[in-house]
């Protein structure tokens, strides 16, 4: 009687706090730890390096996205998953203030990205099974709203909370042990509240399969199908190659507030780094997808494309102007923060709704996985580059490069295929 009486629960009770979910554990291990370490004493190199290899459980979720699609309910692999991320964010905190802090945290990195990501899986399979294609293209803003709303958190307010602990305790690793076991306090609150609030919809069932199959036929049968899609090569050109520039410019542009003016830097605190990265400039990120998941629903994705991938790449041209004139002027720098933030978060619609574009079928959960999977190695390998680059050329010809970097992008827009109607809310 309760699944009945849940299973139409309204979309706004659940899609903002299940993306908002979504988005902690995965801005917490790819853009505050780039900020932490930096805080720590760790080199742009290893910081790049490391922490872009922890990209890589999102890169091969598709290898048990089929499991996830297989094996019971995605509701209870999202209430799951929220309990093993809170436990992770715990053991990073507890893992900061000890000698070699920096392989055991990352071994607690590794167990919140590996939690996260299939945590990824459940919630966008969740998404897909529960609302109609219209609905979808309506709530892929509101859905990449709440998930911007979570790098303000994280990247954000905490990172402003941990430079104000940093500097009322004089002890930076305390600073940032407390920061995490907020963010773990955090995520067992989002767990009980998912755990009742949730609906109960009648297709969250395991997906089907021949009772003379096994789970790993199904596994490759599921696998394969999604390779055998027409123009696979151009479809995984563009998923690969969209953000090559904005891969290697996330993994940078932190370290570039942090670091002092003599090595290049802008010389900005903690705080004032969470303020205009963190805070101004996911407002802005989060503004850019709203507008972008409006008007896609008006006039459909084929025809927002271009505008959309100009927006995301025209933008990086303002890293190069801080770089070369290196003002600390608050002002300034969160007015170009801003500019280039709301170019991304407009041009990120179009690839997010790409994806979901390229996943319909009757193995939706496991070929948006995989499209992910493919989106998080696109951002992986490249960042991983990007910090012994940095450090080899400087943050000016740095920056030059990223805007040369935007190119292949362009190429593969004019390549991909789309249908007019896609995306048109009906």
């Amino acid at each position: 009687m309760q699944e009945e009486k849940t299973e139409k629960r309204n979309p706004w009770f659940w899609i903002p706090t299940l993306y908002y979910a979504q988005g902690i554990p995965y801005v917490v291990v790819m853009t505050v730890s780039v900020i932490m370490y930096k805080r720590l004493g760790i080199s742009n190199t290893d910081i790049a390096l490391y922490t872009s290899w922890l990209y890589l459980p999102w890169v091969i979720k598709p290898l048990w996205s089929p499991f996830v699609d297989l094996i019971g309910k995605k509701r209870n692999w999202i209430i799951l998953m929220q309990v093993l991320v809170g436990g992770g964010l715990a053991g990073v905190a507890l893992t900061i203030p000890i000698s070699n802090f920096f392989q055991y945290s990352l071994a607690f990195l590794w167990l919140l990205a590996f939690s996260s990501a299939t945590h990824d899986i459940a919630a966008d399979g969740f998404y897909m099974l529960g609302l109609s294609q219209g609905e979808q293209s309506f709530f892929v803003g509101i859905r990449s709203t709440f998930y911007r709303l979570s790098m303000i958190t994280g990247q954000g307010l905490l990172v402003i909370l941990a430079g104000f602990l940093e500097t009322s305790t004089g002890n930076i690793p305390l600073a940032w042990s407390i920061t995490f076991f907020i963010l773990a306090g955090l995520f067992i609150a989002f767990f009980v509240y998912h755990k009742f609030i949730l609906p109960y919809p009648k297709n969250d069932l395991p997906a089907k399969k021949d009772k003379s199959s096994s789970i790993l036929s199904e596994f490759t049968k599921t696998f394969a199908a999604f390779f055998k899609r027409k123009n696979i090569g151009i479809i995984l050109g563009f998923i690969l190659l969209y953000r090559f520039a904005e891969s290697q410019l996330l993994k940078i542009a932190s370290p570039f507030l942090l670091d002092s003016k003599e090595v290049g830097g802008i010389g900005l605190s903690t705080s004032e780094v969470g303020l205009v990265y963190g805070t101004i400039g996911v407002l802005c990120l989060t503004f850019g997808g709203i507008i972008g998941g409006i008007v896609i629903s008006k006039n459909g994705l084929k025809y927002w494309l271009w505008p959309m991938i100009i927006s995301i790449n025209l933008p990086d041209i303002v890293y190069v102007l801080l770089a070369y004139v290196q003002t600390s002027n608050l002002w300034f720098v969160g007015a170009m923060v801003a500019i280039e933030q709301l170019g991304y978060g407009f041009g990120f619609t179009a690839y997010m709704l790409y994806l979901i574009y390229i996943s319909d079928g009757e193995y939706k959960t496991s070929h948006y996985a995989i499209a992910t999977g493919f989106m998080a190695l696109g951002m992986m390998i490249p960042g991983m580059w990007s910090g012994w680059l940095q450090e080899l050329i400087g943050y000016k010809y740095f920056f030059v490069w990223i805007c040369i970097a935007t190119i292949p992008g362009f190429i593969m827009a004019k390549l991909v295929k789309i249908d007019p109607e896609f995306g048109k809310k009906k």
